[in-house]
């Protein structure tokens, strides 16, 4: 036993596009996504220390990186099917967790697994390196979902997938990364002029009014 299993199955990652079923005028690879999520926390992280904050970069690195490695198992779930329900989603990774443990089991050697139990299990939790990894994977969507509304794809689940991208981002706007972003990275993006461009800076006003609103009632 060895770890051909493993480094064979990473091309599985190139093959498997994020959003299927949807027309796209930029296809993007699990694999790839993951890079991009990558460099994102990276420069979250750095953000963050910039800030005076402790960041594990072992563990950041593990985390954006690996964290959908587990769609080798199952793919890349449509997004409304992902999110219908809270018990959905909990279903859905306990598939994953079944089966990223029988993945390890069999064909991982057992002196390496427990770094591979870390490795492939829920990156996302409440530690700094976690609610970065949230961050950065929602930042990276929101980007894709932006590309392919500056071409005009009428497909709206990319209106929902950047609404809802927007939502989660500003959700963490307590951390010194997430107010960079939104401070000094979100504005350029919103800048860009191109049919159908007001409807987004639009949303996002929405969402930064509710935002202040119910920071308002608290």
């Amino acid at each position: 036993m060895g770890f051909h299993q493993y480094l064979s199955g990473l091309t599985e990652l190139e093959m498997i596009n994020r959003a299927p079923g949807y027309f796209k005028y930029f296809p993007h690879s699990v694999a790839a996504h993951s890079w991009k999520v990558t460099q994102v926390a990276q420069f979250l992280g750095d953000v963050e220390e910039k800030q005076g904050e402790a960041v594990n970069w072992k563990l950041l690195y593990e985390k954006a990186l690996n964290h959908d490695i587990n769609e080798r198992f199952i793919g890349d779930i449509r997004t409304p099917v992902k999110y219908a329900s809270s018990e959905l989603r909990h279903m859905l990774a306990d598939v994953e967790e079944s089966l990223a443990d029988n993945f390890i089991r069999m064909e991982i050697p057992s002196n390496y697994r427990d770094a591979y139990h870390r490795r492939l299990s829920e990156g996302k939790d409440d530690t700094l390196e976690g609610r970065i990894l949230s961050v950065a994977d929602k930042v990276d969507l929101l980007y894709e979902a932006f590309g392919e509304l500056q071409k005009g794809n009428p497909e709206p689940v990319f209106l929902d997938i950047y609404k809802e991208s927007l939502e989660t981002i500003y959700a963490f706007r307590d951390m010194n990364s997430t107010k960079y972003f939104i401070n000094e990275v979100l504005p350029e993006m919103l800048a860009e002029e191109f049919p159908g461009s007001e409807r987004l800076q639009r949303i996002y006003i929405g969402i930064f009014n509710q935002g202040v609103e119910q920071a308002d009632n608290e």
